[in-house]
């Protein structure tokens, strides 16, 4: 039987996702909630992991060890910080990277953890299937690198740093974690946002608003990406 683990960081990020999948149980795992369902054969198992990296690498770490999920999709929504990112657009991550991890002083790029590297790709058959999703539902599906960090970015600065640093198209607090837990496990993974902010000085007010759209925006397409892969 498929196992699919969904992980979102804020309630209201998985809220959409427990209501289309008509979740029927729920466990607490590393003090995080877990909502399970039987969904057209395939067993769902959404996630609410709290925000930061370290929760979304217990998340992860207890999709695959505890509950045996064999494709992880994190979904939820993402500061923009390419121009050609708008509120409200959908961005699948290629590779993602750490933007608060530096051990500079050591001779080592940023992002670089000795015996990691800086940017892990996801997984490319997931990759396709939500490019395929797009196209048939007429959306536009932008791509590119997200970096992941614990804070979260509210300046131009900070912004451009990250740009200069990484080329990374969006910054949120999740994603890179999931991927390293999901790479050493060699479990498929894929990473989806939706833009709720840019970023930059009206981050907090803009990220508030659009909060709630940008996850459902998330929460259908992930929906319909579960009924391709079942």
């Amino acid at each position: 039987m498929k196992k699919i683990g969904i992980i979102g960081a804020m309630e209201e990020e998985i809220t959409p996702l427990v209501k289309a999948f008509s979740t029927n149980r729920f466990t607490a795992t590393g003090n995080n909630s877990f909502y399970h369902s039987l969904y057209k054969g395939a067993e769902i198992h959404i996630a609410y992991s709290k925000i930061g990296k370290v929760h979304a690498a217990i998340t992860a770490s207890s999709m695959i060890l505890r509950y045996g999920c064999d494709a992880v999709i994190f979904c939820g929504v993402a500061g923009g910080l390419r121009e050609d990112l708008a509120v409200g657009d959908l961005l699948l991550g290629t590779k993602l990277c750490q933007h608060d991890v530096d051990i500079s002083a050591f001779g080592h790029p940023l992002g670089f953890i000795p015996e990691s590297r800086v940017f892990i790709e996801t997984d490319e058959n997931l990759n396709a299937i939500a490019r395929q999703v797009a196209l048939e539902s007429n959306i536009t599906l932008k791509e590119g690198i997200i970096a992941s960090g614990d804070v979260f970015i509210h300046n131009k600065e900070k912004k451009q740093w990250i740009v200069d640093n990484f080329g990374a198209a969006a910054v949120e607090m999740e994603g890179a974690s999931v991927a390293v837990v999901c790479d050493s496990f060699k479990v498929p993974y894929c990473i989806l946002r939706s833009i709720s902010d840019n970023a930059d000085g009206s981050a907090d007010v803009s990220f508030d608003e659009f909060l709630e759209s940008s996850a459902k925006i998330g929460a259908d397409f992930v929906k319909k990406m579960v009924d391709r892969l079942v």
